[in-house]
């Protein structure tokens, strides 16, 4: 059954980020949704009437919250779990009329901001497609942004911001992997003596920051003082991708050599063997490059994984 919530005014009901699991209706009060526009960056402000419901698109589409829900003044807010919403939805048509009328005003306002953004690009579509993409990165929004980036691989697979495109879809990848979607990056911590986890998070938010070489030193300490825990895996792989993002390719080959010796069975075993293959291409050596990629492609994975697309056009590029 719905539930009734009573927030003062003041009271955050969501934030941006937050995992999207109930559909509210505002009863009474006043509730403010703030949101980030898509041109300038500045907070934007859409007032939900008496009788709305908000927090639709996130619950039904089935990703994190887009913006904050603030109240303005004491409000009583409804909450809804998704299958309920669904079963009222299905035997309310004015809700669903509702619904429509605010989608459709959502998006287009969302197809004015795009065409701001797209304006100067409009000769250059590619181009485009990887300004948007890029946008979505900066703004932290990295599920928009992997969607973005894919499509710009399956439309431009030879584009000239290729190789900028799957460094980017790396690292959204490491991103949402490691639990810190779309509300940003992970909060900093002070890494307890006995907290593994934590440090690990620390250390994986100075990667999402670009600040790859203190980001090195610190998945080293968890890798040297968690002995092989999960977390000291977790950060040699990280390391090996770190000394790859810094271009020291001859150490990413020696380390991630090293690793795989002591972690025969790691979780990453395919894209460690995938960056080996990376490095040595860099380095020129492209038979090496060729066999570690052929080798990933041979390797048991899931047809349609990142690993297996990312290999294939790697060897296709070197034999083509």
């Amino acid at each position: 059954m719905p539930k009734t919530f009573q927030f003062r005014a003041g009271s955050v009901i969501y934030f941006k980020g937050d995992p999207a699991d109930k559909v509210f209706i505002l009863q009474s009060g006043m509730v403010n949704l703030v949101y980030q526009d898509m041109e300038t960056g500045n907070d934007m402000h859409d007032m939900v009437q008496r009788g709305e419901f908000f927090g639709v698109k996130s619950a039904l589409g089935r990703y994190a919250r887009e913006e904050n829900a603030v109240s303005l003044k004491d409000s009583t807010v409804m909450a809804f779990s998704i299958p309920e919403f669904e079963q009222i939805a299905m035997t309310n048509t004015r809700i669903v009329m509702k619904m429509l009328t605010v989608f459709s005003t959502q998006l287009r306002r969302v197809h004015r901001q795009l065409a701001i953004l797209l304006k100067t690009d409009e000769q250059n579509p590619e181009a485009g497609l990887f300004n948007v993409g890029e946008y979505y990165l900066r703004q932290k929004r990295y599920t928009y942004a992997r969607y973005v980036f894919n499509r710009y691989l399956a439309y431009y697979p030879s584009g000239k911001n290729i190789a900028a495109v799957e460094s980017n879809l790396e690292r959204v990848e490491r991103i949402l992997s490691s639990g810190t979607e779309d509300g940003g990056s992970a909060p900093a911590r002070s890494p307890k003596k006995d907290d593994p986890s934590a440090a690990y998070y620390d250390a994986l938010n100075l990667m999402t920051q670009e600040k790859y070489q203190q980001a090195c030193l610190a998945f080293k300490h968890v890798e040297e003082n968690y002995g092989q825990s999960e977390w000291a895996a977790k950060s040699a792989f990280e390391i090996g991708r770190c000394l790859h993002i810094l271009n020291k390719f001859p150490e990413c080959i020696n380390y991630y050599t090293d690793m795989l010796n002591r972690y025969p069975r790691h979780p990453d075993l395919r894209e460690t063997v995938f960056y080996i293959g990376r490095s040595n291409e860099r380095l020129g050596k492209k038979e090496q490059a060729a066999a570690f990629y052929k080798k990933v492609l041979s390797m048991p994975a899931p047809g349609g994984d990142g690993v297996t697309v990312k290999a294939k056009r790697a060897l296709e590029d070197l034999e083509g």
